[in-house]
């Protein structure tokens, strides 16, 4: 046993809503008579990705004497989680790879090929533990960028799983420990921030170097940005 930070949850304040549970990335948390509980404390990393996810404020991080965090013992957990979880019937936040046909469309087509290939792609629902994470190239795009950049799908989201966000609008504490976890656990080879020329987007990049450093990790990272007349600067 040693003294370390580790989630506590609040009984009195959870309301069992299950929306932290797809934030952890160890698999820590679990439903149980209608709340939130903590698995096991070898689950638990004690960096809190969770504490953003819950509207009832019922998460907090707290200094007891736990056993030792084991990435081991919970990565073997989380694997256990998804061979016997059945699919969700939300489609808003189902994790899903979408299959695309391989055959290129002909140059005459004036319609643009979707380069989607995963989902959900909004970074507050992306779950750490997604399988297409893994040994991914991640795109982090602000929520305006789409709208923007004309050519966005095939010249910056082909062969590459998006995760986006608006670091003006959301939880930036939520971003980074989610962002924290999904370096720490899913072996990323790259990370491309694109972000509009405003200054609020160019939050962007912080987030992902305080996430890079909350995991531990050093991943290769780029950053693109674009006008608001939609030009790549």
């Amino acid at each position: 046993m040693v003294l370390r930070n580790i989630v506590q949850i609040d009984e009195k304040k959870c309301n069992g809503c299950g929306i932290c549970i797809p934030s952890c990335a160890e698999g820590a948390l679990k439903i149980v008579d209608g709340k939130a509980r903590l698995v096991k404390d070898v689950y638990c990393d004690g960096l809190g990705a969770c504490l953003g996810e819950c509207p009832q404020g019922a998460i907090t991080i707290i200094q007891r004497e736990a056993e030792e965090f084991d990435e081991k013992a919970a990565k073997e957990h989380v694997k256990n989680i998804q061979a016997s979880a059945p699919a969700t019937s939300s489609p808003s936040t189902q994790i899903m790879q979408l299959k695309k046909e391989e055959k290129p469309a002909p140059e005459t087509s004036l319609k643009t090929k979707s380069r989607l290939s995963t989902w959900p792609i909004q970074l507050k629902l992306l779950p750490p533990q997604a399988p297409f994470l893994k040994n991914s190239d991640l795109l982090i795009a602000s929520d305006c960028v789409p709208f923007a950049y004309a050519d966005f799908h095939e010249d910056m989201l082909k062969n590459k799983v998006l995760a986006m966000g608006c670091p003006k609008i959301d939880d930036v504490s939520l971003y980074r420990n989610k962002l924290a976890a999904i370096f720490r656990t899913a072996d990323i080879k790259s990370v491309t921030i694109v972000n509009m020329e405003v200054p609020c987007c160019f939050g962007l990049k912080r987030i992902v170097e305080e996430a890079m450093e909350l995991s531990g990790r050093q991943i290769p990272l780029k950053q693109e940005t674009i006008s608001i007349k939609g030009e790549k600067l």
